[in-house]
């Protein structure tokens, strides 16, 4: 077998393994995303309980790197502190070593029955969850197949004559090995699909043994930086947690390099099988991480406010210190400003999905804090409305063709969508949440209930919506627009139980009725508005009649 063929095919198991990572990922995220998100952000109240919620939660993400980017959003709500985001994102890192471990058992026979398992959740019901889980059993028996094709792909590199010598060099220029690992990682941007193509490659002792402690820190360090680097664009408080992360883990394992580099510790220390050596490295590393971590995680991330914070008169003048994408220098090459407005536009979903998923603490409580941070993020997203949709006017001046053309005005009319969801918020929502406090009123134990299904579900198809912006995916389109019905029996049901309760002679009932019916009318209009942005992905792939689905 020639040496080209060898590559493709390693490379195509590669593809699969991260593509099946990717696809048990998204499947979590959608099908138990927010109830992953409110679990977490109730257990983190210590450092200790912070880390082991992260373990947890990076185990059903399968990445630690999504652990990082939900925290950051949280310690830039002001839901946590940055303290306790450090120390979360400390116990994802080992939640997400644990994965490798566990996927390195014996679970060929799985392959089948977990794609079997995936298929009839998937085409027994058109509901959301059961196509989720679907996906989620379905990649799930593609990561473990993945992994034994990686097997089978780099047997022939064992007769190969040029990996021997660029093995050899490795092993005695670590750094260079150190560098290409954590390029590997970041180029993956997955530590655990990094870890198990290494154990797979140690397995067929194509690794010498002096390579896999270096490789595995390598790795570390690479993942470490992934965090850093997709939230360098946001706020400082939010940035805080990633750079944290890089300030323990990243120079742990710099630090762990040249004891090495004087020590020589041999990879039997952990275990005499290669591969297995190779897992148990990467857990060692990140236990210590934590042990190590957590009680410096507060002067750490002191020290990062620190360095982060402005001048006060700088932010003072200026709230938002986010970069615009709108550059005008991009307005000639019609392509490249579509996607500078397409950032830009994201960067409105991400205070929107701030602001809907604060709502219901400002219900529950009267923080005057949390009411003023959601209209000074209304005021912000007006702000970003308006240079958006001046900087598309000026892209429509352009020569377009007619995709970029529709493309052009479909962000447009996604951006009035977003708008229009943010004055719902802070006009109709924050207005009769501060109604409430003032009168004194309090929601009966069913209506609360109600209140806060039907936001869960409005969250989900706000953020599905959002997906559909940078990745137009027509089944997601599809489910997204079955979900207004979905939406549409809630509030029916709400407000027949709503209509029992007064009634039964329910005296909170009574005193919070028109809030209540108000308030499920208004998530209701907003998820409409969120539904309206799949109907161009639909339309495009000519499945749109009207304003009904084929």
């Amino acid at each position: 077998m020639t040496g080209s063929i060898v590559f493709i095919n390693l490379a195509g198991a590669v593809a699969l393994l991260l593509w099946a990572t990717r696809m048990v990922r998204t499947g979590v995220e959608r099908a138990y995303g927010n109830l992953l998100r409110d679990k977490l952000r109730l257990a983190i109240g210590n450092r200790f309980t912070a880390a082991i919620a992260g373990f947890f939660m990076a185990i059903g993400l399968q990445s630690a790197t999504a652990v990082a980017l939900i925290v950051s959003g949280f310690v830039s709500a002001g839901y946590v502190s940055t303290t306790i985001g450090v120390a979360t994102l400390l116990g994802a890192d080992f939640g997400s070593a644990f994965v490798v471990r566990l996927l390195r058992h014996d679970l060929s026979l799985l392959v089948p029955v977990l794609m079997l398992l995936g298929t009839l959740c998937f085409r027994a019901s058109e509901k959301r969850d059961w196509r989720q889980l679907g996906r989620i059993f379905f990649g799930l028996g593609l990561l473990l197949l993945s992994l034994r094709l990686i097997g089978e792909a780099s047997d022939p590199l064992k007769h190969s004559e040029l990996l021997p010598i660029v093995i050899n060099y490795l092993s005695k220029d670590w750094i260079t090995a150190f560098l290409l690992a954590a390029l590997l990682a970041w180029a993956f941007h997955s530590s655990v699909a990094s870890i198990l193509l290494f154990a797979s490659l140690a397995d067929r002792h194509l690794l010498t043994p002096e390579l896999l402690i270096p490789l595995v820190l390598g790795v570390n360090f690479g993942g470490a930086v992934i965090g850093a680097m997709l939230t360098r664009g946001d706020e400082s408080a939010a940035r805080i947690v990633p750079l944290g992360n890089v300030a323990i883990r990243g120079v742990g394992t710099l630090l762990a390099l040249v004891l090495q580099l004087v020590f020589r510790v041999s990879p039997d220390v952990f275990a005499s099988r290669p591969g297995d050596a190779v897992v148990l490295i990467h857990m060692a590393i990140n236990l210590a991480v934590i042990i190590l971590g957590l009680p410096v995680c507060h002067l750490v991330a002191r020290g990062l406010e620190t360095w982060l914070r402005k001048p006060p008169a700088t932010e003072a003048a200026n709230q938002d210190d986010r970069i615009s994408a709108l550059s005008p220098a991009d307005l000639a090459n019609p392509r490249q400003a579509i996607n500078n407005a397409t950032r830009e536009v994201m960067a409105v979903c991400d205070k929107i999905e701030v602001m809907l998923t604060r709502i219901p603490e400002v219900f529950e409580r009267a923080d005057e804090k949390g009411m003023a941070r959601i209209e000074a993020l209304d005021d912000e997203v007006d702000r970003l409305h308006r240079d958006i949709k001046f900087y598309l006017a000026r892209i429509s001046q352009t020569a377009l063709d007619p995709k970029s053309a529709a493309q052009c005005q479909d962000l447009l009319g996604a951006t009035i969508k977003l708008e229009q969801t943010a004055d719902i918020i802070s006009q109709n929502m924050l207005i009769r949440a501060r109604k409430k406090h003032a009168r004194n009123i309090q929601f009966s134990a069913e209506g609360w209930k109600e209140l806060r299904e039907m936001h869960d579900e409005v969250v989900r198809n706000v953020r599905m919506a959002f997906n559909l912006l940078v990745n137009p995916d027509v089944e997601q389109a599809r489910q997204l627009v079955a979900q207004k019905e979905a939406v549409r029996n809630l509030v029916r049901l709400s407000e027949e139980k709503h209509l029992q309760r007064l009634r039964d002679g329910n005296v909170a009932s009574y005193d919070s009725s028109s809030i209540h019916i108000d308030t499920i009318r208004d998530l209701k209009e907003i998820n409409s508005l969120a539904v309206s942005i799949a109907y161009p992905v639909l339309e495009s792939a000519g499945m749109l009649r009207q304003s009904r689905l084929l």
